[in-house]
């Protein structure tokens, strides 16, 4: 089952299923207006929406329309929790190399996670607005899951079992304001703006093989002013998988239906034990570009690809075996904000 919000109907939008090659979409009102609706009674909303999108399928339920990805809202467009882990430890290596950092052995064991602004989500094809270029703008291509009623002091495998819906995001990250928020012991804040998420959530069934129950094997797509970036596998090298990434939420709190947990930049050594190498040499690239500096820093003593800047474009998707678009593409132009 896929789920999208559409911008209609108040700022938490419109819930439409969606149908399996993205085409069309139609409402289920009497079942729940909203994601949050659904997933706060899950139980019982879950078997009614399945049987709207049966129909969807079959192409008779009632108030089908063509689906656009651009007329979405993220799946969830605020949210009551939405936590970030660093799933791949290649990343937070490698990005903290860049800065100068040294990495604690407890972080192979022990995962990091930062709780994120979750009020003011960017729709898909929302533009990365922001004042400054010098703040060091960044993509970060991740995975993340929407959770149902987490316990206190949940298991992995309780947490497995909770695990409702899975897409994609775009943290979008402030390289140039991290080091000075770090350097004061409390984390991030204004290095972490508003997150983008993909048009269409799905329900794990909807993966088939590529979803084992903790981590989504399949490349992770994007591209940066229509070249390709990256294509790193999100099942490779993920220290910490999903249930272990929400037990580790839910160790000291509950946590509510809706509560989103990422997985961290997706990112994958190379076959060598490399840290990886760009698409243009033949490797699977890299999900934000702090990485690739990083690696041109170690090569060439200086990072060569700059930051995002005005009028750039980023582009995240992720595809099935048979080519097709799973989650819809998250597709943003970062653009000079202008005040209000």
């Amino acid at each position: 089952m896929k789920l999208a919000t559409l911008k209609t109907g108040g700022r938490d939008g419109m819930l439409v299923l969606v149908s399996r090659d993205l085409s069309r979409c139609c409402p289920a009102p009497a079942i729940a207006m909203t994601l949050q609706q659904a997933l706060d009674h899950w139980d019982s909303a879950k078997p009614a929406l399945e049987g709207v999108a049966a129909e969807l399928e079959a192409g008779v339920a009632e108030g089908i329309m063509p689906f656009d990805e651009a007329a979405c809202h993220s799946p969830l467009p605020r949210a009551y929790q939405w936590a970030d882990g660093s799933a791949y430890v290649n990343h937070v290596e490698l990005v903290r190399r860049a800065r100068g950092a040294e990495m604690p052995p407890s972080f192979w064991t022990d995962p990091l996670m930062y709780q994120g602004g979750s009020d003011a989500f960017l729709g898909p094809r929302d533009p990365i607005l922001m004042a400054d270029e010098g703040w060091g703008i960044d993509l970060e291509g991740e995975v993340a899951v929407i959770t149902g009623d987490v316990p206190m002091g949940a298991t992995p495998e309780i947490a497995r079992s909770c695990i409702r819906l899975i897409m994609l995001v775009n943290d979008v990250s402030l390289r140039g304001l991290i080091p000075a928020e770090l350097a004061k012991g409390f984390g991030f804040f204004q290095s972490k703006p508003s997150s983008a998420f993909s048009p269409v959530a799905v329900t794990p069934d909807e993966l088939g093989s590529a979803w084992d129950g903790a981590k989504l094997h399949l490349p992770l797509v994007s591209h940066v002013n229509g070249k390709p970036f990256g294509r790193p596998d999100a099942g490779a090298d993920m220290t910490f998988d999903f249930p272990t990434l929400v037990a580790h939420a839910a160790k000291t709190r509950p946590l509510g239906a809706g509560a989103i947990i990422g997985s961290g930049t997706v990112s994958n050594k190379d076959p060598d034990g490399g840290p990886g190498r760009p698409v243009e040499e033949g490797g699977l690239g890299y999900s934000c570009l702090a990485e690739i500096r990083t690696i041109e820093t170690i090569r060439e003593g200086k990072p060569r690809t700059p930051f995002l800047r005005f009028g750039d474009r980023v582009r995240i998707e992720m595809f099935d075996a048979a080519g097709g678009s799973i989650f819809g593409a998250i597709d943003q132009e970062v653009r000079k904000y202008e005040g209000v």
